[in-house]
């Protein structure tokens, strides 16, 4: 920004106090939209909209693997209070062990794929409507009935 320091009169003074006084007014505004969008970026809802994306789920899980982590145990527990609620002690470990080895194999594209086929099915199927296909007649296009 480059300032005018030959300032001769007192009305190029008040020109540059009324300037400086809206410079500083649009620097305070603009600051503080910087700060609005910059903490709107850390609160659940942004975080939310970046990694609950099945890509943003794919670009946290290559490095860390984290749903395979969170299914090795959700599944286990899951099935143990749905489908071996009645069972025993030995059953239930042995569902938990082999869902624990399945969990670990699941990864964000195969959840990921589970979730859009879910969707998929609930959202309903929606009817394409057909074509009118073209009647050939045997009229050649040259003729004089075309």
């Amino acid at each position: 920004m480059k300032r005018n320091n030959n300032i001769r009169t007192l009305e190029e003074l008040q020109n540059e106090v009324h300037r400086l006084k809206a410079d500083y007014k649009h620097r305070g505004v603009m600051l503080n939209q910087d700060a609005k969008t910059y903490i709107k970026q850390f609160t659940l809802g942004g975080l939310i909209k970046k990694y609950a994306t099945p890509s943003g789920l794919l670009k946290l899980d290559e490095n860390t693997n984290i749903t395979s982590k969170i299914m090795s145990v959700a599944l286990p527990m899951l099935l143990n209070s749905t489908l071996f609620r009645g069972s025993g002690l030995i059953t239930k470990a042995l569902g938990a062990l082999v869902s624990g080895k399945v969990g670990k194999s699941l990864d964000a594209e195969n959840l990921s794929g589970i979730f859009n086929i879910a969707k998929s099915f609930f959202s309903g199927k929606k009817k394409k409507e057909k074509e009118v296909a073209f009647v050939d007649y045997g009229i050649p296009p040259d003729s004089e009935t075309y």
